[in-house]
Order: structure tokens, then sequence, then C-alpha cells
């Protein structure tokens, strides 16, 4: 049986609850064989983020060059780009290719607050990466970076996938998981003509790590096996939902559970 490919561009996490480490079991739960291009090596567990080590641009460009000489993915995330020169050597390597879906997760912060990207890197993000996506999937705080704005209800997501739309010319989906004062899990998706407004309960008592990159690496395993765009972000919805529903216990921590 031959199985479709997917890439993930993305900082490693040595606490195994993120980043790529999340997105190739998520590929593996899909059904698709996961590649990785590593940009950053992190230092970090559930609690907190201890270090960064970001890689050269050019072994970026490697690995990119050796993923797709033999392995062409069907469909490409990005998450973790940390540095200017990075995400300009990923832009760069896209913009000579032809086009393909490519998700960017614009993985600003990690769940303990530490920044992820540096502040210089946000308009090259803006400017390089966000006009070359099929699809960005900002949380809450990334979208308030991406249009300026304060985001407080489900209509100030709806108006800010609009806002994001238009300026950067890609579909939207913007996560509301940590919105105040709802009892759901509300998610906003906006690609110019269709909306969804797509809901799950929240599970009480677990605190997860890695929903971003889980979330965004169903939807592009479902881009690979050649799910419409729409399609693709409620099976991606549904993937992390039930991610957070099999969660199960290490240490004092949880952890997804991205397997049946």
């Amino acid at each position: 049986m031959k199985w479709q490919v997917a890439l993930t561009i993305a900082g490693s996490d040595s606490g195994g609850g993120a980043g790529v480490q999340a997105d190739l079991k998520t590929f593996a739960a899909l059904g698709i064989h996961g590649t990785s291009v590593i940009t950053c090596l992190t230092a970090q567990n559930p609690r907190r983020v201890l270090a960064v080590e970001p890689c050269s641009p050019e072994i970026v460009r490697q690995q990119m060059k050796a993923v797709f000489e033999e392995l062409r993915p069907a469909a490409v995330k990005t998450g973790m780009l940390f540095s200017a020169e990075i995400i300009r050597a990923v832009a760069d390597f896209f913009k000579k290719q032809k086009r393909l879906p490519l998700v960017v997760d614009p993985v600003m912060f990690s769940t303990s607050g530490a920044a992820l990207l540096l502040p210089a890197a946000i308009k090259i993000l803006r400017e390089q990466l966000l006009p070359l996506a099929m699809l960005v999937t900002p949380n809450l705080d990334e979208a308030e970076i991406l249009t300026g704005h304060k985001i407080a209800s489900v209509e100030n997501m709806r108006v800010a996938a609009r806002e994001i739309h238009t300026r950067f010319g890609c579909a939207v989906l913007v996560k509301g998981g940590h919105l105040r004062g709802v009892c759901e899990a509300a998610d906003i998706f906006f690609d110019g003509r269709t909306e969804l407004l797509l809901n799950a309960p929240f599970f009480r008592g677990v605190s997860t790590h890695g929903t971003g990159c889980t979330y965004s690496a169903a939807i592009t395993a479902a881009l690979a096996l050649n799910h419409d765009l729409p399609h693709a972000i409620e099976i991606g919805k549904r993937h992390v939902t039930a991610a957070i529903m099999r969660s199960y216990r290490i240490g004092k921590y949880s952890a997804l559970g991205h397997f049946a």
C-alpha cells in the first residue's frame, strides 16, 4: 500500500508533547508518512522552555531539499520558525516550488509563555510566508498580533478571520480555545467564501501541551489525503478533540492521546 507524504517544518520539543514530535504522531495516527525539517532545538518540558537553539538557515534549506528530492510531500505545515532568517529560507524555497497545500501555524509563544518567534521575524512572516499559505491557524494571541486588535468574543474572532484573509489572501482558522467566558472551544474558519463555526466541549481537569501543533498537523494530513480545505478543517477539529479526550498522565502532566 502506498502512503501519502506530509512534511512538518518546526522545532523539536524535548518533552515530546509539541512541535515536530506532536506533528509526526498526528501524521502517523491519520495514516500519513511524516517527514520533518527541524528549525530549532528546544530544551523544554510540559512546565517550561529552558533554552532554544536555532538551526542555521542553510541546514534548514538542505533538509527541505533532501525531502523534496525523493519524498515530495502532498502537503506541508510550518510551526516554530523562530527567526527572520529561517522564515526567509523557508519562503524562498517555496517560492521556487510548484504550489502545494501549505498550512502555516504562526507559533509565537509556548503554552508556558516563552517567546518562540523573535519580534523582528513577525514582519517577515507577514510579508513573505503568509502570502504563500493556503491556510494560517493563529490562536487568539497570535490573531491579535496579526490584526492589532483585541479579541474577546466569537464575533471578534469572525472579524479577525476576515481581516487576516483580506490582508494576506489565505484562508484563516482562528482558534478560540483560550477564549474566556464560553462553555465550548469555538474556532472560526473563513476562506473568502465559506465560514465555519466549529465547537467542541472543554474537558475539565485536562491541561494539555501541543494542541495547536496537533490541530494544524491533522489539517495538513487531511489535505495530503486530498480532502478539500473545509473538510480538512473539520477532520482536524475532530482529531484534536479526540486527542484531548484520550489524554493520559505522564508524571504530574497530561499528554495528548494521538492514537485510539
